[in-house]
């Protein structure tokens, strides 16, 4: 009886140090298991809602609303963190609104290393994911605070986002031609500075939306409503 006792507690802490060894290690390719502030909340921010590519919201939705971003923009952050949440909720939760984003790079090389790897989370359909959890965490400008640390750690808060395919994809030539279509496209907007927000029918011309507060939705709803007719 004693050895079967001393056995089943062998066994059991055997199982038991095995989950806590499961439990500590990092998900294959998805970064590490301590989520980065805020991941929690972009979770909930986009959950049920369709994204594909650089397009969050349903493709029928009948207004548009363009976004350009440089992911190390205070201005963008106070748009994407204190505003967008509120817009996503009242118009895209509800299929009224689709969102284009179009990261450009103006600021300098961090600017350029964020917009490569939302190119490259695009491809896997979590661009406005990575995106935001980047705002929430967002360093100093040009401090190199967007280093593949900081990479790792955002890819590895978001779920189902591979971490391996981020990182072999972020310099390769398709998300460069992507950046340089961005890049294109500002030009042909006469984007200047970011954020640079326009809203207008789907199928049709966008207008720029003029902000009197990058921390308040109201002008960008004030658009849409309009826009919604």
């Amino acid at each position: 009886v004693l050895v079967l006792v001393v056995a089943a507690i062998v066994a059991i802490a055997a199982v038991a140090g095995g989950d806590s060894k499961k439990k500590a290690a990092a998900p294959t390719g998805t970064g590490p298991v301590t989520a980065l502030p805020y991941a929690e909340e972009t979770a909930r921010m986009f959950a049920g809602i369709p994204q594909k590519g650089d397009v969050l919201g349903p493709d029928d939705a009948p207004v548009t609303m363009v976004e350009y971003i440089d992911i190390q923009c205070p201005y963008c952050n106070e748009f994407e963190t204190q505003a967008f949440d509120s817009i996503v909720e009242k118009y895209v939760k509800t299929g009224k609104v689709r969102v284009v984003v179009r990261p450009l790079a103006f600021i300098g090389d961090d600017s350029v290393r964020g917009r490569n790897v939302l190119i490259a989370a695009a491809a896997q359909n979590r661009m406005f994911d990575l995106a935001q959890i980047l705002y929430y965490n967002q360093g100093k400008e040009n401090s190199g605070w967007l280093d593949d640390n900081m990479v790792r750690a955002a890819v590895g808060s978001i779920q189902g986002l591979d971490l391996g395919r981020i990182l072999s994809e972020r310099d390769s030539d398709a998300v460069k031609k992507q950046a340089a279509a961005y890049d294109a496209q500002g030009q042909a907007d006469g984007i200047t500075g970011t954020p640079t927000v326009l809203v207008g029918k789907t199928g049709q011309t966008p207008a720029v939306v003029s902000f009197t507060s990058y921390t308040d939705p109201k002008a960008v709803e004030a658009a849409i409503d309009k826009a919604l007719g």
